[in-house]
């Protein structure tokens, strides 16, 4: 079906549903240098990610962004080392940090 009817199924404009595409939130075009033909699978996906907007109240933009941290390792890391220093996340410890903090416990029993 062409963008104006899946639009329509889905309760949003064309535009929105162009924004989503634009975000990478629709699996990708099958036959390149076409135009996009919605399918169930493509309604099924704008779905998932309507539901998970509801369920987590985060926008497309947001949705598109989590996306990107968990299929990009590089992202995925600067994300990880923000949430670090700002103490949303806890530092891995290190085989090294543990040692040292049993040998230091240690010395203090004595």
């Amino acid at each position: 079906m062409r963008i104006t009817e899946a639009a329509a199924r889905l309760g949003m404009s064309p535009r929105m549903l162009r924004y989503r595409e634009a975000l990478g939130l629709l699996p990708p075009v099958r036959d390149k240098g076409s135009h996009r033909r919605f399918g169930t699978e493509e309604l099924a996906a704008v779905t998932q990610a309507l539901e998970l907007e509801r369920r987590f109240d985060v926008s497309p933009a947001e949705l598109a962004f989590a996306l990107r941290t968990l299929s990009e390792p590089a992202v995925a890391q600067a994300v990880r080392d923000l949430g670090i220093r700002i103490g949303r996340i806890q530092a891995p410890r290190r085989a090294l940090d543990f040692e040292k903090e049993k040998a230091l416990r240690l010395l203090r029993g004595r």
